[in-house]
């Protein structure tokens, strides 16, 4: 189980992968102004700069894939020996494919699980030799989509949904050595890779609209990166953006059982042939402007 002390950030160091923008950079930001001493991965060399100079000398950056093990192994490395050691690891980088799977080439597919889940993974594993011997911390970014479902986020969903078993599983095999694992569950934030998928398909965007209560509304990028912030120094094993958020994860069985999945499918009949229709219109785009990661090392798939 979590710790339920607060174990102040100030002196520690932070390793947080996708940093370059979005609840990334923001969570760097607040790391920070705790004194946090913050390691920034990712794969935009310009951005990582730029908010590492905003935070200042005594921070660093790193550019790297996450779905890369090497390169990650490469960030662990230069974020210990600049810091002396590492005290908490935020799997954070994420993409979403503008497709349903009948829409989708098989790369979309598979990249959004590789980065999405196999990042994750590989950004823990990576980090867990450092983080063990500080007895730290590890936030894994899944998301609501881990619990809930709509028709266009099939892998996106698939992807949360593992990020959060992992976590579940991880906590298990390391709580012996000290080490705290939290998932965090955030609906929609106002971000680029939000902000990308509803200026691309209008019709995705309405039904995000019409969703209730938390599930359909928006969190500033400010008050998710406070929510994530505090778990770092709480350690409790979840984090819910907003925290009503946590009673859908409750009743989860309500949300995808027989009775919901009926209203639901009887809804999707009639908006999925509008979203198939604007996913026409991108003429093969399958990712937002910001999705850097959604191509694989070398470039697009042939």
């Amino acid at each position: 189980m979590a710790s339920r002390h607060r174990t102040p950030l100030a002196g520690r160091s932070v390793l947080i992968t996708g940093a370059a923008r979005g609840i990334g950079a923001a969570l760097a930001r607040k790391a920070a102004a705790r004194g946090a001493r913050v390691a920034l991965v990712g794969l935009e060399p310009e951005e990582l700069a730029r908010v590492a100079d905003e935070l200042g000398p005594e921070h660093l950056w790193v550019e790297a894939d996450v779905t890369d093990a090497d390169a990650l192994a490469a960030a662990v490395r230069r974020t210990v020996g600049t810091f002396g050691g590492l005290d908490v690891v935020v799997a954070n980088a994420g993409i979403a494919p503008l497709t349903t799977v009948m829409t989708s080439s098989a790369h979309a597919l598979a990249r959004t699980i590789e980065v999405n889940l196999i990042g994750t993974m590989l950004t823990a594993h990576a980090a867990l030799p450092a983080i063990a011997e500080r007895r730290g911390h590890v936030l894994l970014v899944s998301s609501a989509a881990a619990f809930t479902v709509l028709p266009g986020m099939s892998a996106y969903c698939a992807s949360k949904a593992g990020v959060e078993r992992f976590g579940d599983a991880l906590r298990l095999e390391v709580a012996h050595r000290g080490v705290t694992v939290a998932s965090a569950h955030p609906t929609w934030i106002d971000t680029d890779l939000v902000r990308d998928t509803e200026a691309a398909l209008p019709t995705f965007a309405a039904t995000r609209r019409q969703l209730p209560g938390p599930l359909g509304a928006y969190t500033s990028v400010e008050a998710c990166a406070e929510a994530l912030v505090e778990n770092l120094e709480t350690r409790r094993r979840r984090v819910f953006v907003p925290r009503s958020v946590g009673t859908v994860a409750a009743l989860r069985q309500l949300v995808t059982g027989v009775v919901a999945e009926k209203v639901a499918t009887a809804v999707a009949a009639k908006r999925v042939p509008l979203l198939e229709r604007d996913i026409a219109a991108l003429g093969g785009r399958e990712f937002g402007t910001h999705s850097l990661g959604a191509q694989p090392r070398g470039g697009p798939a042939a």
